[in-house]
């Protein structure tokens, strides 16, 4: 069996794109929070070569009506849904969350905790997964930043609070300006980037998480062929996620599959199984994941 690919959130609209969705492994829908948000103003995106730059700023109908109007399309991919969730206080996540509690047809919940393009909630984030597992008891993943001081310690505390995984990791706050104004190419000023020039640091975040904790890892951030793949499963990772490059190739989580086989197979190895955690002195036990 391969390793378990999503799409990062955000970076797929199942409902326009349904055959898409269905090549993965399991959908994570776009941030939803417990009120409907416009989001930040146009424009939202600038492509700068190596990084994409996006502030959508977490534009979402709000719970109520996605579960009304988005959950009963999304039901018919097919697919293990996980919903992103986010918020501006532990308040927040606890409406969500224990809306979401009662939807036999999510599977996990991942917390964002970590949005480059919108104001942070005044708590830690393991306070915010803390007030999450008072009110689910779905599995939580915890989605956090590689600006993190200590991404490791934050692992640890995520994980003492009640997180069942690990998301690694969000965009990371970037800038870019126009060539002729010199003005930032965004409405927001900076927003969150992602490409292929985050695989560094995705990979140095996983290989930090992995040996501070024991739970599973999504690993993602920059990931376009299976060779990426391959490194953040060496460095811990359970599962990938696939944003940016599904923008340019939706057919990234078919071939990716097939890149890791032959990736896998050219070492030697019998599976992806076996090669997890190798970039380790010492292999950690393989970790289930929850698809």
């Amino acid at each position: 069996m391969s390793v378990p690919i999503l799409n990062a959130s955000g970076c797929l609209d199942a409902l326009t794109a349904p055959e898409v969705a269905r090549s993965l492994d399991a959908f994570v829908t776009k941030t939803v929070t417990p009120f409907p948000r416009e989001g930040n103003p146009p424009p939202r995106i600038a492509d700068t070569g190596q990084w994409m730059l996006n502030s959508i700023g977490l534009q979402n109908p709000g719970i109520e009506a996605w579960c009304a109007e988005s959950l009963p399309r999304l039901r018919e991919l097919g697919i293990p849904l996980w919903v992103s969730v986010g918020g501006f206080s532990a308040g927040d996540y606890t409406i969500v969350c224990e809306r979401v509690d009662e939807l036999a047809e999510i599977d996990v919940v991942e917390l964002n905790l970590s949005c480059p393009n919108v104001e942070e909630a005044p708590e830690t984030a393991a306070e915010l997964v803390a007030a999450a597992r008072a009110v689910t008891t779905k599995p939580l993943y915890a989605k956090l930043s590689p600006a993190t001081g200590d991404l490791a310690e934050s692992a640890r505390a995520v994980a003492d609070a009640g997180a069942d995984g690990l998301s690694l990791v969000n965009t990371i706050r970037g800038l870019a300006l126009d060539p002729t104004t010199l003005r930032p190419r965004l409405a927001s000023g900076a927003g969150g980037a992602s490409g292929p020039a985050l695989r560094p640091l995705a990979l140095a975040c996983v290989y930090a998480c992995a040996r501070a904790v024991d739970l599973p890892i999504v690993g993602m951030g920059g990931v376009v062929c299976g060779k990426d793949a391959l490194d953040l499963v060496a460095a811990g990772a359970s599962m990938i996620g696939v944003g940016t490059a599904l923008f340019s190739d939706p057919s990234t989580p078919d071939r990716i599959r097939a890149e890791l086989t032959t990736e896998v197979r050219s070492r030697g190895y019998a599976s992806v199984a076996t090669i997890r955690g190798a970039a380790h002195e010492s292999v950690r036990p393989s970790v289930v994941s929850t698809i």
